[in-house]
């Protein structure tokens, strides 16, 4: 186990869909299972805060290090489409032990709980994703702006270039890109100190890159279209920040469609992009509202 000096959360280590994956844990094993996923630049540690707040609210919460992100999950077959990250979601499950779970997802994280509602509804409870529409509307619907937005993306792409760029001057690009996502915010040293660390290793910044350079593939994926890109037949809740920079407010709007089985819109005033590092008590508090709520009665 690896403890990071800024939690009293350690590193644990489990078997899922041919990787050994890293997660950090908090509640009793009997409890409901919470799983939370991160996106980029992440890592699990920056979910600390919430990962204790939604523990205290009665459920068992797990924070897995995405495919790519430590040595022992990088794919021998490179694969990081969304479909996958998907069953990653219901095999980290497997090994837990649970038939059932709530999953929240920031960011790639949201991704990789869309495609797991998508693939496999009747494993999940309740879906929670933050700062990342469902992604038929996202993908399929950017306005010019959002184009612009997502720079970054298509900057990606470029063979070579993210992989001189980014580690360059200290990681002071990346830092200045994820800031720019949050009007106002300044990046903790607590967070992206495990971005940095992760990151410095050139095999795992190339996998990190590889979710990106997976999307142009996504678009003719069928296991996408069949299942990813339809409507979602698990109760969702999306939350967005105000100020996103990243992916803006008008991304959310009109996709009440593509939730039939119940949706709630909640968009946060005074943040950003990284709502659990901007916002946690408030997100938690959110978060905890949604999944304690009672089920709609069958019709």
């Amino acid at each position: 186990m690896t403890q990071d000096n800024s939690s009293d959360l350690e590193l644990k280590e489990l078997h899922a869909n041919g990787l050994q994956f890293s997660y950090l844990e908090s509640g009793l094993p009997e409890q409901p299972l919470v799983i939370v996923l991160h996106g980029f630049p992440d890592t699990a540690w920056s979910f600390v805060e919430l990962i204790h707040l939604i523990a205290a609210a009665g459920y068992r919460v797990v924070a897995p290090m995405l495919r790519g992100y430590t040595s022992g999950a990088v794919p021998v077959d490179g694969d990081y489409s969304v479909p996958t990250l998907g069953r990653d979601v219901v095999a980290i499950a497997d090994a837990l032990g649970a038939p059932k779970c709530y999953v929240i997802g920031h960011d790639w994280g949201a991704a990789a709980a869309y495609a797991a509602a998508g693939l496999h509804p009747e494993r999940v409870e309740r879906l929670v994703t933050v700062s990342v529409p469902h992604l038929r509307r996202f993908l399929f619907r950017p306005t010019v702006r959002q184009t612009k937005a997502s720079h970054y993306i298509y900057k990606f792409q470029v063979p070579g270039w993210p992989e001189r760029r980014i580690p360059k001057d200290d990681f002071s690009w990346l830092r200045a890109l994820a800031e720019s996502w949050s009007p106002g915010w300044q990046a903790p040293d607590a967070y992206f100190e495990p971005v940095r660390r992760t990151l410095s290793d050139p095999r795992l910044l190339r996998a990190a890159l590889g979710y990106y350079r997976a999307l142009p593939a996504l678009y003719v994926d069928r296991t996408a279209w069949r299942h990813v890109f339809q409507p979602l037949r698990v109760p969702t809740q999306v939350i967005h920040g105000a100020d996103d920079r990243c992916i803006l407010p008008a991304a959310y709007r009109g996709a009440e469609s593509l939730f039939p089985a119940g949706y709630r819109a909640v968009e946060m005033p005074g943040a950003g992009h990284f709502l659990h590092l901007e916002a946690p008590s408030r997100l938690a508090e959110t978060i905890v509202d949604f999944l304690d709520a009672p089920s709609p009665a069958p019709e």
